[in-house]
């Protein structure tokens, strides 16, 4: 063993400090291990969303613009209607929170009434003018969507400094009443230009098909964030949505100029046909006429529903044996209703061309059959139920409805068609919603309302299957028929005067 040299030369040690004392860091405390714990794992939460926001957006621009949407302009389209149902979405939320569950049912029945009253009934009267106007101004349809998109920004703006008062002022139901009226008008100039943007790859099943799945999407999406907004005041739901519209405004103006071309358009009357309109084989045929009949009652009943429900869920009836609280409830049936048209659109994709006009037919049946059932058996699980099939056969309805017109319908007159169903079915929906407020406010129950529109639906089932037994009317179109004699040399041509009943003779 080596010994050490003594006495000990310090200054010859490389290690000596000449006597200071370096001291030691102290261990972290617990506060500051729980910084850092935070600090790590706040980091790994932003990679972890701004990783999935990636995905998401990229997953979702993939979905828009797949099978040449994106060369059409087919996705502008699309991502319009899904800023346009995320603010809807944030519009509902906020005025439900406003006039279903801050007042006293007794209070809030008054309050609905007045805004139906106030919204519907003009919009009632507004709604037959639509198509028309499309019609006459069909170079505009672009800025026709986004004035529909501003003018609900603008209203939501304005709902936001009324909504808080006590007593909602006058402005509070014409801002209301411009949101629902430009609401509908949205999705008729909407329908209108589908036909201008789809890919050549494309039905118009699939398309809307598309449109659907969007809004969905959208609508899902949106309602949480309205939600949170709406902790902090049914004012800034609003303002949310204000935002919404304003940016599909933006949206609207930017989709492609071959929207507001109108060449080879003509417009169509499902009324009163012009013999001119008969001549050139464009009429509509009885399987389209009945399909709009059979998506009319579809939507009759989902308005009646939407207001009649909403009302009766907020005290569910001990005969529905539910004794949680009455918002899950009500959560469960509007969640069975969009997962229902999430389906039947699914479905619809899947079989477009398989009959789509008995299509028709047995999708208001099944929602007689089952609305009758669950107006006698009514309990929870059924309304649940009549959610998920209601929504079922409204997206059903509407996707062979598409098919029919696609398949029956001329080029032509396709644009015209697609504004002037959407606004019938629009004003269907208006008129079942008046229904629910009507039968609630006399104090019907919930068994009595649902058999009293079950039985108006029976009989617009009955007059729906009677005029599909008929014969079609419409001639077939001039291609088709036998072409008429040709005139011997020797023989005078009679010719009339159009308006005047006057016979000529050409020679």
């Amino acid at each position: 063993m080596e010994e050490n040299d003594w006495p000990y030369d310090h200054a010859a040690d490389p290690g000596y400090d000449g006597g200071r004392t370096r001291p030691q860091t102290p261990p972290p405390s617990g506060l500051s291990r729980a910084a850092q714990a935070a600090k790590r794992a706040s980091r790994g939460t932003a990679r972890v969303v701004a990783k999935g926001s990636t995905s998401a957006f990229t997953g979702a621009r993939r979905f828009t613009h797949s099978g040449g949407a994106g060369e059409s302009g087919f996705s502008r389209l699309l991502e319009l209607h899904a800023f346009n149902t995320a603010g809807d979405a944030a519009v509902a939320i906020s005025l439900a929170g406003t006039l279903f569950f801050t007042v006293p049912t007794g209070e809030a029945t008054g309050q609905v009434a007045l805004f139906l009253a106030v919204t519907m009934l003009p919009f009632a009267i507004v709604a037959p003018l639509i198509g028309p106007f499309l019609d006459r101004f069909r170079r505009g349809r672009r800025w026709a969507i986004g004035a529909t998109l501003a003018f609900r920004a603008f209203c939501c703006w304005v709902l936001a400094g009324a909504v808080t008062d006590a007593t909602p002022p006058p402005a509070f139901y014409l801002a209301a009443l411009g949101c629902l009226v430009s609401s509908k008008a949205y999705g008729v100039t909407r329908a209108s230009a589908v036909p201008r943007l789809l890919p050549e790859t494309f039905t118009l099943v699939k398309g809307n098909s598309r449109i659907s799945l969007t809004g969905t999407g959208a609508a899902a999406i949106s309602a949480p964030l309205a939600g949170g907004a709406a902790l902090l005041g049914a004012d800034w739901a609003l303002r949310y949505g204000a935002l919404l519209f304003a940016v599909g405004t933006v949206l609207a103006i930017l989709l492609p100029a071959k929207v507001d071309s109108s060449e080879g358009e003509e417009p169509v009357d499902l009324v009163n046909p012009s013999p001119s309109t008969v001549t050139k084989g464009l009429t509509i045929t009885r399987s389209v006429v009945n399909g709009l009949r059979s998506n009319a009652g579809l939507r009759l009943l989902s308005g009646f529903l939407t207001i009649f429900m909403a009302f009766t869920l907020r005290e569910p009836p001990a005969s529905m044996g539910w004794d949680y609280n009455a918002t899950i409830l009500l959560g469960l049936v509007v969640g069975g209703a969009g997962a229902g048209n999430t389906i039947g659109t699914l479905i619809g994709s899947a079989a477009s061309t398989r009959r789509p006009e008995q299509v028709v037919i047995f999708v208001l049946v099944l929602d007689v059959a089952v609305l009758a059932t669950v107006g006698v058996f009514f309990t929870w699980w059924t309304a649940v139920i009549l959610g998920l099939t209601v929504g079922i056969c409204q997206s059903l309805g509407k996707l062979s409805l598409d098919a029919m017109i696609q398949r029956d319908v001329p080029e032509r007159v396709r644009t015209s068609m697609f504004a002037r169903s959407e606004t019938l079915l629009q004003l269907g929906w208006v008129i079942g919603g008046l229904l629910g407020i009507g039968l609630f406010s006399i104090d019907a129950t919930p068994q009595i309302g649902l058999l009293v529109i079950g039985a108006l639906l029976i009989a617009w089932l009955a007059l729906v299957v009677s005029q599909a037994r008929k014969p079609d009317r419409v001639p077939p179109p001039p291609s088709t028929a036998a072409a008429p004699p040709r005139p011997s040399a020797d023989q005078p041509t009679i010719v009339e005067r159009p308006g005047t009943g006057d016979h000529t003779q050409q020679l």
